[in-house]
């Protein structure tokens, strides 16, 4: 399972990331500013947020069984269709579909199915098939990049298409329920939970908190390349920085499910936090290679950590009962957060001229969401304080 769901969230976060290359071919192609071709990422970002919680609601009743290979068939479809569009409203409809029926169904149930094979160590298995994310955001701009200078940007989609087809189909039937969460569901007892506050309120902090802290995420994911080519380099070298940030991004997040399981995921999701509303700050600023990968390996390694510790928060704090749906809905606010900062990303820089002031932003909310996180934190610990002298007061 770890297996699996690590390679198809690594093809969806793949083609998501892959948006970032397409920007600027198919703005100058088509006749779109930056704000009209980023928004596709936010259409992904919010189809995949809405349908999310539909389809964490039918995992948790039903099971993940055919999730693998309904992912499959319309990414590859959605894909497909993206090589023959001509204007926005098919730009917009075909990346709907990619998130709605694809990257909505293949990350958020699949990851929490995940979390309940393991009660030991689950920050470090998930930690694990979160890394698959990362590994397809740098992986699959890199060679999408390249792709689309030998052979054009439509040719590109069918390519992937054909690519994402092949491999996701295979392992689309190696999809498999964890036994605790189909005993969960017969039986109605679950007693893998790990917090003082309600399922609720769990979310509603983690859900708060992930706006932010996914509004800072998404500026560099979406303008990174765009803004190292609008300062004089190229394509292949942008994609290369990318890739960096993206394969330290697969180690951050292996390294914070181990430290998850060691100091707990929200102390995690903290340290994390911090340093990845730092290190956005300093793209704009940076003209040195070495320095770019220097920051693109500290934000990766950082973004990162705080994703794995986004689920590991919720697969500790919510139980098997309602984990899917749980997870669909940390999901919904994470994926708000993302579309809401690649678009403003794109509208500051239409506003302005230039990406100073979107990384900026990006660097504010990171710490805004800092700012929640501890304030949860001092909620846990005052509930724990409280029940713990209960028994005295009686």
């Amino acid at each position: 399972m770890v297996f699996a769901a690590f390679t198809l969230s690594s093809l969806a976060f793949g083609t998501l990331g892959s948006i970032s290359v397409f920007l600027k071919p198919l703005s100058a192609d088509l006749g779109w500013n930056r704000a009209d071709t980023s928004f596709g990422y936010t259409v992904i970002a919010l189809s995949a947020a809405v349908f999310g919680v539909l389809w964490g609601y039918i995992a948790d009743r039903y099971g993940t069984k055919y999730f693998g290979l309904i992912g499959a068939v319309v990414m590859a479809g959605s894909l497909f269709l993206l090589s023959t569009q001509s204007g926005l409203f098919q730009f917009y409809l075909f990346y709907f579909l990619f998130g709605a029926f694809g990257v909505a169904v293949v990350t958020a149930p699949l990851t929490a199915n995940v979390g309940f094979w393991f009660r030991k160590n689950p920050g470090l298995a998930l930690g694990v098939t979160a890394a698959g994310g990362a590994i397809g955001q740098g992986i699959g701009p890199f060679f999408v990049a390249r792709s689309i200078v030998a052979n054009g940007w439509e040719q590109t989609y069918v390519i992937m298409a054909l690519v994402v087809l092949c491999i996701a189909l295979p392992i689309a039937f190696l999809v498999k329920e964890s036994p605790h969460r189909e005993q969960v569901r017969i039986t109605g007892i679950d007693t893998q939970r790990d917090s003082p506050l309600s399922e609720v309120e769990v979310v509603v902090w983690l859900g708060i908190a992930i706006i932010f802290c996914c509004n800072c995420m998404a500026v560099p994911i979406v303008h990174l390349v765009p803004l190292l080519t609008d300062t004089g380099w190229s394509v292949e070298t942008a994609s290369g920085v990318l890739l960096i940030l993206m394969l330290s991004g697969a180690v951050g997040r292996i390294m914070a499910g181990k430290l998850a399981d060691i100091i707990g995921a929200l102390p995690t999701y903290m340290i994390m936090s911090f340093g990845q509303a730092f290190f956005v700050l300093w793209f704009p600023w940076i003209n040195n290679l070495f320095l770019l990968y220097i920051c693109a390996i500290l934000f990766g390694f950082t973004y990162s950590g705080v994703m794995v510790s986004i689920i590991t928060c919720t697969r500790t704090m919510v139980g098997a009962r309602l984990a899917a749906r749980s997870m669909s809905l940390t999901s919904f606010f994470g994926w708000g957060g993302m579309g809401m900062g690649g678009f403003l990303g794109g509208f500051l820089f239409d506003y302005i001229g230039d990406y100073e002031w979107s990384f900026n932003f990006a660097s504010a909310m990171g710490f805004v969401n800092l700012a929640i996180l501890i304030l949860f934190y001092m909620r846990i610990r005052s509930k724990e304080s409280n029940l713990a002298a209960e028994p005295a007061i009686s």
